[in-house]
């Protein structure tokens, strides 16, 4: 048994500490093992209520620990501390990472690109095939669909990354022995098969309400970004959301009908900022440029391509000379305004100004707010 994460698992059985408590403990005293080898002066000092010190001096939690740790195994599944080579690093970032990580399945993925996708457990029939379809896409692309395993567009978004044979996360407010809900269950051992399902919570915890916004932080936190499709005005899916945008990450919206309840969340968040998406390249193209690069290969395999890149594709091979000089002008890790592009192309701006259409109506290159356009391929 691993000892240092025995004391990982014991801090998270102190009553009172909390995790951001917990983490101003590793930061003075540099680990858990450190912190419980501390005497009640240096624990009293941390600025932790007079209790939690003492406990924590009297190895509180050292015994509840040592038993979920082998029942844990038992159960096939494995523990990450938070000083783990296998924590997932964007997770690391936030300032209340979960102590412990419950992983079943590839513990790998966790530290992969990865998107959220989050919305409503009640969906119309176009919330869960837009949550299917962009899981599809994106899955397809290399990206982890990272969700929460409830119904509705959760579901759609893990399924559509396993029926593009990708990976997808699911993360559980219950112990992770605990799925929920039930009807869920062969959902999770798929996921499992390629993925990941992955909980904080002790085993044997049960789906309580005030566990899923506490969840909802991971979801986030692991991802580059989370796409919002259909949620309430008061959806925990708008937490998640405001989430993503503490941790410094992307935020994205699917637009719904105006007429529909389902549709304030994500027609509120674009009021706000949140990227509008409509398709798999309106997530991607918000990201860094080293990772769009790994995302979208020079020329992707055909098989698995959406009709638009195929037919871009065929014609790309017959452009004239002016669409032909301003494709080569563009980049798929940069917008360029479309006085940049008459500048480099040295074409006539009303030319360039057709070119620009043609290539964007077969599916070569996409514009940006602002005159600005990127190249797809």
């Amino acid at each position: 048994m691993d000892e240092a994460l025995l004391f990982w698992v014991a801090l998270t059985r102190i009553e009172g500490l909390g995790v951001r408590g917990a983490h101003q403990l590793i930061e003075h005293f540099g680990s858990a093992q450190a912190a419980y080898m501390a005497s009640l002066t240096e624990l009293e000092s941390c600025g932790v209520p007079a209790r939690v010190a003492q406990a924590i001096f009297a190895q509180a939690g050292m015994k509840d620990a040592e038993k979920e740790v082998r029942e844990a195994t038992q159960a096939d599944c494995r523990l990450i501390a938070l000083d783990s080579e296998d924590y997932p690093p964007l997770l690391k970032q936030i300032p209340d990472a979960p102590l412990v990580l419950y992983v079943r399945g590839d513990a790998k993925i966790l530290s992969k690109y990865a998107v959220a996708m989050v919305g409503t457990r009640r969906p119309s029939a176009y919330g869960s095939s837009v949550a299917h379809r962009l899981a599809h896409d994106l899955a397809q692309r290399q990206l982890v669909v990272v969700s929460g395993l409830a119904r509705g567009i959760d579901s759609a978004g893990h399924r559509g990354a396993l029926e593009a044979q990708g990976t997808t996360v699911a993360v559980l407010g219950s112990g992770i022995d605990v799925i929920y809900p039930r009807e869920n269950t062969r959902l999770a051992e798929q996921i499992m098969k390629s993925g990941a399902v992955i909980s904080e919570f002790p085993l044997g915890t049960g789906p309580t309400p005030e566990n899923f916004p506490i969840r909802n932080r991971i979801i986030s936190g692991l991802s580059l970004g989370v796409v919002v499709v259909e949620a309430a005005e008061y959806s925990g899916s708008l937490i998640t959301a405001r989430l993503a945008v503490d941790q410094n990450r992307e935020v994205f919206a699917v637009p719904g009908n105006i007429t529909s309840a389902q549709s304030f969340g994500p027609n509120h968040l674009i009021k706000q900022g949140a990227k509008l998406v409509d398709q798999w390249m309106d997530v991607i193209e918000e990201f860094p440029a080293e990772i769009r690069m790994q995302l979208l290969p020079p020329a992707e395999a055909s098989e698995g391509e959406p009709m638009s890149a195929k037919a871009g594709s065929l014609f790309e091979a017959s452009l004239n000379p002016d669409q032909k000089a301003i494709f080569e002008v563009l980049r798929a890790d940069q917008a360029l305004f479309v006085d940049e592009i008459v500048g480099a192309a040295q074409v006539p701006q009303p030319r360039v100004l057709a070119a620009l259409l043609e290539l964007e109506m077969n599916g070569l290159i996409r514009q940006l707010p602002g005159k600005n356009f990127i190249r797809k391929l």
